[in-house]
């Protein structure tokens, strides 16, 4: 299969492109690369620096399947330009979409959100619940959804909204809460709680990496969008759990950060999809890997930090 994926260099791509290539398949990644590239080299891989709001620098010739991950992520680093946020996760998404059915794209699956509900006190947080977002992050993930699934009569579309994705990565992401926390754990003896009841669900990035290869390989799959999100836990569940593996103490500051939700992923376990990892494997492999010295508190492990220290936000 010829597949292309946008944000292919990116914390989720890294891990996903290099099983789709032992599984055979034919990629070409575009990504700006302004975090690293950490794809290998590859006779079925072509891997090319653009941002995806040039389109015409985007090739879809005999694309059979589109995975797009590409996007400004998480709610701070979309503030520090709520404009690029905008061009990148909405209007870029449409011309993507646009071309794609020019090209007779037959599958698009979009890297979505979980965050798109919004606060929610359900405690099952299913795909039929209203949409209410409170930030401008999960407002362009909202308004992108609406763009793809107008486009379902023409081509398959798969909205993904994933939980908080958790464990290791060659592009490592540091500012996502369970890695966050296990590296304040293992470099500071302390871990650093900003509220702590907030509820948040949970991914193991070889989980979402599962689900994307998941809809790849059954496409016939009903278009539409897709919870994947497994263990809602409190942001200090989470702390007790890392404490538990490192010793280290606990620290709890005030938050006014609001945002708490849970997901049921019942729909995409009903496609035939199984969970195989969980937030323990993350933290088990988080630990073994700094440990070894196989990992670095890099700052282009944090988004914010490395978009700021870049000016990448002025593009």
């Amino acid at each position: 299969m010829n597949i292309l994926v946008t944000g292919g260099c990116g914390y989720k791509g890294s891990v996903l492109i290099p099983q789709l290539l032992e599984a055979n398949h034919k990629i070409t990644s575009v990504d700006t690369k302004w975090f690293g590239d950490y794809l290998p080299q590859h006779r079925n891989l072509i891997n090319i620096e653009a941002d995806i709001r040039d389109i015409d620098k985007i090739p879809m010739k005999g694309v059979d399947s589109i995975i797009h991950l590409a996007n400004i992520a998480n709610d701070p680093a979309v503030d520090l330009n709520p404009n690029l946020s905008w061009e990148v996760n909405v209007l870029a998404s449409q011309q993507l979409a646009d071309k794609a059915v020019r090209n007779n794209v037959k599958q698009f699956i979009f890297a979505s959100s979980g965050s798109v509900y919004g606060i929610k006190k359900e405690d099952k947080v299913t795909e039929e619940l209203p949409l209410i977002p409170i930030s401008v992050y999960n407002k362009t993930k909202m308004v992108a959804e609406r763009i793809f699934l107008s486009y379902k009569d023409s081509m398959k579309i798969h909205c993904i909204r994933p939980a908080t994705v958790c464990g290791l990565s060659p592009r490592m992401r540091l500012d996502v809460s369970v890695n966050m926390l296990t590296m304040h754990a293992l470099k500071n003896k302390k871990i650093n709680v900003f509220g702590g009841k907030q509820t948040r669900p949970n991914i193991h990035i070889l989980d979402i990496v599962n689900v994307y290869k998941h809809f790849l390989d059954n496409n016939h799959i009903e278009s539409g969008c897709y919870n994947a999100g497994f263990e809602n836990m409190s942001i200090y569940e989470i702390a007790l759990k890392i404490k538990e593996k490192t010793n280290a103490s606990i620290e709890v500051t005030e938050s006014n950060d609001p945002r708490s939700y849970r997901q049921d992923s019942s729909k995409l376990l009903n496609t035939g999809f199984i969970q195989k990892y969980n937030v323990e494997d993350a933290i088990d492999e988080i630990i073994s890997s700094y440990n070894a010295g196989n990992l670095e508190d890099s700052d282009n492990f944090y988004t914010v930090k490395w978009m700021k220290k870049n000016n990448l936000e002025k593009y």
